[in-house]
């Protein structure tokens, strides 16, 4: 069976769909067969991904029972769109609601070795679904002030998962997503969660820049569109490969990482 990683954040703007697109890229460079499950009815990954706006059925309709996990991957994709929202408020009132995407990939995952989903960036029935079908959860967070406080709200999600819908649900742990490591904020906000979180906290941070909005207009990955920023999400992917302790595939990215920085004479 694939191992399911659902990646989530407090709230909207911390990079974390950049951070599924990308990280998903680095997966399939270590050797890994990934789909990429958009949860977000905004359907920024499928964009990302330039899956065909018409692409049908979509999650919306497996999460609504009017399709199949299956039928839905286009592309090691399963994409989303507004109508997402809509099977949001029909999953609501339905008996056994946080386990339908659960049961869903069950049928779909043979294929491949990760399945990565972008959950929405509110901790609400969607993201739920995310966490009770996955085996572990993973946190983007921007370097701020507040990024204490968007953790703790995530954790308390995921121990919500854990009760009794999910009880095997790991926490991989958070990493720090636009953050500028130049500012004593950032340094700041990276020590704090450090000395909350400790090693749950990855020591890998993700560059802030403007070419990460080029990168989803056109669609490409920025390993290709800016391989020099493409090499946070190198490490970070290398990081998680550890984590996840799949030694084979952290191998063969080692190809692909960048070489150490020569020390100071």
């Amino acid at each position: 069976m694939a191992t399911k990683i659902a990646v989530l954040s407090q709230k909207g703007g911390t990079g974390k769909t950049t951070a599924v697109r990308t990280l998903t890229d680095v997966l399939r460079l270590a050797g890994l067969r990934v789909l990429a499950v958009d949860l977000d009815p905004q359907g920024n990954l499928s964009d990302y991904f330039d899956a065909d706006p018409q692409s049908d059925p979509t999650v919306g309709d497996v999460l609504a029972g009017r399709a199949s996990a299956k039928q839905a991957v286009h592309d090691d994709l399963m994409p989303a769109n507004l109508s997402l929202a809509e099977a949001e408020l029909t999953l609501a009132g339905k008996m056994g609601r946080e386990l339908t995407l659960r049961k869903a990939l069950k049928k779909v995952d043979e294929p491949y070795d990760v399945v990565m989903i972008d959950c929405p960036p509110a901790l609400g029935l969607l993201t739920v679904n995310a966490l009770v079908a996955a085996d572990y959860a993973l946190l983007s967070s921007e370097a701020q002030y507040f990024a204490l406080q968007g953790v703790e709200q995530a954790l308390e999600v995921i121990e919500l998962a854990r009760d009794g819908l999910n009880p095997d649900l790991e926490w991989l742990g958070v990493f720090l997503n636009i953050a500028d490591m130049r500012t004593v904020h950032s340094r700041e906000a990276f020590d704090s969660l450090r000395e909350h979180v400790g090693d749950k906290l990855f020591q890998q941070t993700i560059r802030p820049s403007i070419a990460y909005a080029g990168s989803a207009e056109r669609a490409v990955s920025i390993l290709q569109y800016r391989p020099d920023l493409g090499e946070d999400y190198l490490l970070l992917g290398d990081e998680l490969l550890g984590r996840l302790g799949l030694k084979t595939a952290r191998k063969q990215l080692k190809a692909h990482l960048p070489a150490p920085a020569a020390a100071a004479p």
